[in-house]
């Protein structure tokens, strides 16, 4: 009798829940609006400075890898900031929820402030890295230098979207983004063409867009968050847990900062075959980055609703509802791919660029589509899944061994040894995606990623 009234109970809890897909659709879908809205940014500058020409697209694309490298190291940052802030959510223990936001948001802003000088004085050196078109350097340094004031916003919205996600209020984010971006539309067809009166600044214009609808951006969601967020006790003075945060935060910046690096000999060795091979490699970072886009938030959900179950000590809910999110993710990136390859054609002819430019974007693209279920298996169990214990370590030596022991060799080799067009250029470096999922679905059966933090 004691036991069927223990069945009942727990029938009773599992109704009252909501089913894994929606609960998985309440925060993916929003992530996934507002990261094809942020995309959206690159894809309005991308086609309406590819009115101006080769040089200014290909200069607006190399900015972006060093802007680039602060995301992906502000990103880390965010990502150890979900760990914390789910599993503690998951706890039911206010006050390191609380302390974790402040720590992770006070040490995004010192990161950025360090990125926002180095790209206000020394631009042109910065850019010179990746192309000698001198061109092209003062062009793309030109954008940069303006462009590098986003840093501080960024931060903020990264870690205060971060939270807001944590607190199942994921649509707040995406209300933020979509006001953005209006914003930067509108401000890019007047500053980049001179409409209404104001000057036609081109790449300066663009820049200026980015950097106001980003300010936009932070504004937004600062009073969102001020508005919504749950009301926490002061934090205990007993120390904070630093030797668990850096075992959490070490490797991912080893990890994130090593593999933008990575992304950035890649674009070395693009800006090496030729001016024509960078504008064809930008023209595709829109395409990318939304799709991409269209299906990161399996991976914001992997990481909130898995940490939340290893937080409350579910392992065996965690571990079948990993599964289900990489389920998820196969279809839709399998979906994706060949929509990109069908309609990659159509797209490049929005762009005012030499007929050889867009056939070589084609090529990359349907190479692109080649790999994107493993580039989306990748994202969602070594973004979401892996991490969302706790144990970081293991994403680092799997991102580490992927790009530098296959993808840079296998780019280096075949740009500079075999003299392969960036098409198969592109398709024999990202290789290392296969590598890399392989061991990660090994290391993702062990189970040893499963951890409960300790406050």
């Amino acid at each position: 009798m004691e036991q069927k009234n223990i069945r009942n109970k727990n029938f009773l809890i599992q109704a009252k829940e909501p089913s894994f897909f929606r609960a998985v659709c309440a925060l993916a879908i929003p992530v996934a609006l507002q990261s094809m809205l942020q995309a959206s940014f690159g894809v309005v500058d991308q086609v309406m400075i590819g009115q101006l020409g080769a040089v200014e697209v290909a200069a607006v694309g190399l900015a972006g890898k060093f802007t680039g490298i602060f995301n992906v190291v502000i990103s880390a940052v965010g990502a150890v900031a979900g760990i914390m802030l789910s599993q503690y959510i998951g706890q039911k223990n206010a006050a390191e929820t609380r302390r974790s936001l402040i720590v992770n948001l006070r040490l995004c802003f010192i990161l950025a402030a360090l990125f926002m000088l180095a790209g206000v004085a020394v631009p042109e050196r910065i850019m010179g890295l990746y192309i000698n078109d001198r061109a092209t350097v003062e062009t793309a340094g030109r954008y940069l230098s303006i462009v590098s004031g986003v840093f501080l916003p960024t931060a903020g919205v990264t870690i205060l979207s971060t939270h807001l996600r944590c607190m199942e209020k994921a649509a707040l984010p995406l209300y933020a983004g979509i006001a953005s971006a209006a914003v930067n539309t509108g401000l890019n067809w007047i500053l980049i063409f001179g409409k209404f009166g104001a000057p036609a600044l081109g790449v300066t214009g663009a820049a200026l867009a980015t950097l106001i609808s980003q300010l936009v951006y932070f504004i937004v969601i600062l009073g969102m968050y001020a508005k919504y967020r749950e009301r926490a006790e002061i934090a205990p003075a007993s120390p904070f847990a630093w030797r668990q945060y850096l075992s959490m935060l070490l490797p991912l910046l080893v990890s994130e900062f090593m593999w933008v690096l990575g992304e950035n000999v890649y674009a070395g060795i693009y800006g090496h075959l030729g001016t024509a091979a960078t504008a064809a490699m930008t023209l595709t970072n829109p395409v990318q980055s939304l799709a991409i886009g269209a299906l990161c938030g399996l991976s914001q959900a992997a990481a909130i609703l898995i940490g939340k179950r290893l937080g409350d000590g579910d392992t065996k809910r965690a571990y079948r509802e990993a599964k289900k999110l990489l389920f998820y993710g196969l279809a839709g990136s399998l979906l994706l791919s060949v929509l990109i390859f069908f309609v990659s054609p159509c797209y490049v002819r929005i762009f005012n660029v030499e007929t050889g430019i867009r056939e070589l974007t084609v090529q990359i693209l349907a190479a692109y589509a080649a790999v994107m279920p493993f580039k989306v298996l990748n994202m969602i169990i070594g973004s979401g899944i892996l991490r969302s214990g706790g144990k970081t370590t293991y994403v680092m030596a799997i991102d580490l061994m992927g790009t530098w022991l296959f993808g840079v060799p296998l780019g280096l080799i075949s740009a500079f040894v075999f003299h392969w067009p960036i098409p198969l250029v592109y398709l024999t470096l990202s290789l290392e995606e296969c590598i890399r999922l392989a061991v990660s679905l090994v290391v993702f059966k062990r189970r040893g990623w499963m951890n409960r933090l300790q406050a």
